[in-house]
């Protein structure tokens, strides 16, 4: 096989891995559809192929949106809370100078998307994240130009409806996020209040595989309360540090080089107090995760 088949590929995979990412929010799954789009594109009769990247673009949205129809099931019988799986800095490049592609894969945006349907959720990731227009996406998921100006109406309409009412400038978060850890570390009941909102919601997920409220918790001394009776029964030894993830500043929480979980703080833009707490605590999430 010539080289240039794996070059080609090779150019276009940092953008196939986010488009499927954003389609999915699985690290794992994103992967899978990009394997599964290199072996169509090493079958594929490549002289017939004009636009490479509009090719492989075509493949992987396809890839994912089979990938999301077939998790429905999955869903449906799911342990407790399900979040995306965490996206660490260092496999998002192409988020990490600029505040709006920060704000697509942020964990409360992510979670939003997640109401939407299949062939939904993929015609906002092509139009919004990446400017394709109606006409080529309606060649992407195989359906006309009209139907994809519906599909991208609703999904507008729907994450406009919900959209993340938090905080997306860096500085705020990272100096929250400090603020939290700071309370976090010192064992500090009253400061860590201090750190939330009043209607500030827990969500954890677990998978079931881990011990932790199943169900979201609100109320800022409902939620600190649980963080503190959660610090104080965790092993000895656990230890927390500020991670990039997502678009942001997360917080890590490590048993040696093992991550045993992921938290994302989401901040509200008028009190800099935090208003979600987003907790990724299930193993299989966090076996792609290493920390050095």
């Amino acid at each position: 096989m010539s080289a240039a088949p794996v070059e080609t590929f090779d150019a276009h995979r940092g953008l196939l891995f986010s488009v499927a990412y954003r389609i999915l929010g699985s690290v794992a799954q994103a992967e899978d559809a990009v394997q599964e789009s290199w072996l169509r594109w090493d079958r594929a009769d490549r002289s017939e192929v004009a636009d490479p990247r509009a090719y492989l673009v075509k493949i992987v949205t396809r890839a994912a949106i089979d990938q999301r129809r077939g998790a429905r099931a999955e869903r449906e019988v799911y342990v407790g809370s399900w979040l995306p799986e965490p996206l660490l800095a260092e496999r998002a490049p192409d988020v990490a100078d600029d505040a709006a592609r920060a704000d697509e894969v942020s964990m409360a945006m992510l979670v939003v998307l997640e109401t939407l349907s299949p062939l939904e959720r993929s015609v906002f990731v092509l139009r919004e994240a990446f400017g394709f227009g109606y006409a080529e996406i309606g060649d992407i998921i195989g359906r006309g130009e009209a139907a994809v100006r519906q599909l991208a109406h609703r999904a507008r309409e729907h994450v406009r409806a919900r959209r993340p009412r938090f905080e997306p400038d860096r500085k705020v978060r990272r100096e929250a996020t400090e603020r939290f850890l700071a309370a976090a570390l010192g064992g500090d009941l009253n400061a860590l209040m201090e750190t939330l909102a009043p209607d500030v919601t827990l969500w954890t997920d677990t998978g079931g595989k881990v011990r932790a409220p199943r169900r979201p918790i609100r109320g800022a001394d409902k939620v600190s309360k649980a963080m503190e009776r959660g610090m104080r029964t965790a092993p000895a030894g656990l230890t927390m540090r500020i991670v990039e993830a997502n678009g942001g500043p997360a917080l890590a929480l490590l048993d040696g080089e093992r991550t045993v979980s992921i938290v994302f703080l989401e901040v509200l833009p008028e009190s800099h107090l935090i208003g979600e707490l987003h907790v990724i605590a299930n193993p299989d999430k966090l076996a792609r995760v290493t920390l050095g």
